[in-house]
């Protein structure tokens, strides 16, 4: 039975989550759709790259429904000083929690734990066709910044990217 969009607390990401983490990249990855994983990385990478956010204050935040992550959002901030004032967003949430109001609330805890680390531009891209989630990006405020032409192959299908970003007022 799924849990109730209420029902879906919305955490920062944890060590005890990373085996959840990677069942649900791993399931958004195999929808083939939407990540640039056609399958999640092995576990031991996935745990390196959880441990590294934490350990760094990358924001990262996981939606939890009955004990498992159905979804999550990050920002990795880039590390070069002339670059360390933007981040790179990524987000997915299983097919089944889809539509009700959670990657609204991913995207905004993880956009406001990255204002509150110093960050001034967040971006993003996105494949052209997945309309759900750019409309969701406008929403928030990221603006359409330029297009990549078949940027993606998947099953022998090019697809095109979007380029978006939001900016921080002071």
């Amino acid at each position: 039975m799924m849990a109730a969009a209420d029902a879906i607390s919305i955490e920062p990401i944890r060590a005890e989550h990373v085996e959840s983490f990677h069942r649900a990249l791993d399931a958004v990855s195999r929808e083939r759709k939407y990540l640039s994983f056609l399958e999640a990385p092995p576990l031991d990478s996935v745990r390196a790259f959880v441990l590294d956010m934490i350990e760094n204050d990358h924001p990262q935040f996981v939606a939890i429904a009955d004990g498992k992550v159905v979804g999550w959002c990050d920002i990795r901030r880039e590390s070069r000083p002339t670059h360390a004032h933007r981040g790179t967003l990524g987000m997915g949430i299983l097919p089944a929690y889809r539509d009700k109001g959670l990657g609204g609330r991913l995207m905004r805890q993880t956009l406001d734990a990255a204002r509150q680390c110093g960050l001034h531009r967040v971006e993003l891209s996105v494949h052209a066709d997945n309309t759900r989630a750019i409309a969701l990006y406008e929403k928030i405020g990221f603006v359409h910044e330029g297009r990549g032409r078949d940027t993606v192959l998947i099953d022998g299908r090019y697809i095109d990217s979007l380029n978006m970003a939001i900016i921080f007022g002071n």
